[in-house]
């Protein structure tokens, strides 16, 4: 049986403060997360003020804004990238409200119908938003074949459109989506398996999006198709490692805040890890500044003049 010391040895490079169950935990991020940094990816669910969609598939327990903000507190992060989830479907409305009361810490990703109507878009831009998500999976209302409409419908707006598919379909459509006239931002490494990583078709096409000049991949979901689990994630960190080698300058960091899954027995993931682990694919300040701060103001429109500190807990 493994000793107290051994349990809180460091692997993967990550101080491990204590253990939560089966699962690692940290107290705290341990490097200094900068000002301005952004998480670029996570929902919030507020069932008692908007419902779930009836098509729901994944129905997590509330995550309110006043969640998150003790969120961003805890890690040290300042904006973010609220995205509709699935469990809403087209209903932008819980997402709209938590932009609205963030202000200019946080810009939003929409879910819309392919033949969304240019008043509606208009609408959701002054809201806040800035992109459109389309993912595969139950629950989702989008699939692959409304990449090309919906792309139509949103260039004029300047917005990017956000992938989250299953990692065969990123290479079974990769013509369509080099031709796609949006910059696309890709979620969780392509959702590329742990045991498959660079060697993975999906992995050559997510290299040719992104050589190509228009995508951005958000390094997010470390723990989701990882055999080697954590803390370490170390065949999922291997994926971020090399897409950070390979173009620093288009990646982007997002927790996945509240690590939503259609699976009722996943272990979510460490809070605090999920930030933490970066320095595994970024172990120098200057390049975390890159990812954290930088590439967010340049892919969202965040004012690189005003970088704002934490809120308080």
């Amino acid at each position: 049986m493994a000793s107290h010391t051994d349990r809180r040895a460091v692997l993967g490079g990550l101080a491990v403060a204590s253990i939560a169950g089966p699962a690692w935990a940290l107290d705290k991020v341990s490097f200094k997360v900068p000002d301005g940094a952004c998480d670029c990816h996570h929902h919030v669910y507020d069932p008692s003020r908007w419902a779930y969609a009836p098509t729901a598939v994944i129905k997590p327990p509330p995550a309110t804004l006043a969640d998150y903000r003790r969120y961003q507190a805890r890690i040290g992060t300042s904006r973010s990238v609220a995205v509709t989830p699935s469990t809403y479907a087209f209903n932008n409305d819980c997402t709209a409200d938590f932009l609205k009361v963030q202000g200019a810490r946080a810009v939003g990703v929409a879910v819309v119908p392919a033949d969304v109507d240019a008043a509606t878009l208009k609408s959701l831009h002054a809201a806040g938003f800035r992109g459109v998500r389309v993912q595969s999976g139950g629950g989702n209302p989008l699939g692959p074949d409304a990449m090309m409409p919906l792309a139509k419908r949103i260039a004029p707006l300047g917005w990017h459109m956000q992938l989250n598919l299953t990692a065969p379909l990123y290479a079974e459509h990769q013509e369509t989506i080099l031709k796609l006239p949006v910059t696309v931002v890709v979620d969780h490494m392509a959702g590329i398996p742990g045991q498959e990583g660079v060697k993975s078709p999906a992995y050559a096409a997510l290299r040719r999006f992104i050589d190509a000049g228009k995508t951005w991949v958000k390094l997010s979901g470390p723990d989701s198709g990882s055999r080697s689990g954590p803390p370490g994630y170390a065949d999922r960190v291997a994926i971020a490692r090399a897409l950070v080698t390979a173009a620093p300058e288009r990646c982007v960091w997002g927790s996945n805040w509240p690590f939503p899954s259609s699976n009722a027995n996943r272990q979510k993931p460490d809070e605090v890890l999920m930030l933490d682990i970066v320095k595994s694919w970024a172990p120098d300040e200057q390049l975390r500044h890159r990812i954290l701060v930088e590439n967010p103001e340049a892919l969202y429109g965040f004012d690189p003049r005003h970088r704002p500190a934490p809120p308080k807990s």
